[in-house]
Formats: C-alpha cells, structure tokens, sequence
C-alpha cells in the first residue's frame, strides 16, 4: 500500500521565522539544512523562494557573506 502524504500543520515560512528566532543569523546552508529536515521535499528553488517572499515581505534581512554564501537575519 503506498504511503499517504498529509498536510503540514505549520506553513515553511513560519517554520522558518521560529529557526531564526531560536537560532539567530545563519548562512542559507545552515537555514536550508534545519528546514529541510522537517520538510522532506523541499528543494534549494523553493526554499529561494521562500526567502524571495519573506524579504520582499520585511521579515528578514539576506546580505552576502562571500560567493555562493548568504546570511539571512530576522528583522525585529
């Protein structure tokens, strides 16, 4: 029988919030690592997009670090 995929409960954008308020600033590898163990299947184009969406919204601060590395910071 194949296995039935539910709905998560809390949306990846609230997910992401509370990992930077527990945690602080963290690179984009960092961030995408933790919210990617609670969701399985989301890939590096979502998890952009998400961050699209959040700084386009004025929730958080991404500035780069070095090539390829970005560090997103919540904006309080």
């Amino acid at each position: 029988m194949p296995q039935i995929k539910t709905w998560k409960t809390r949306p990846a954008n609230f997910v992401l919030l509370e990992i930077l308020g527990k945690k602080g600033d963290l690179t984009d590898d960092e961030l995408f690592n933790q919210l990617s163990s609670e969701f399985d299947d989301l890939g590096f184009k979502d998890f952009n997009n998400l961050l699209l969406s959040l700084e386009v919204s004025g929730k958080i601060r991404t500035s780069g670090m070095s090539r390829g590395k970005r560090r997103i910071e919540i904006i309080q």
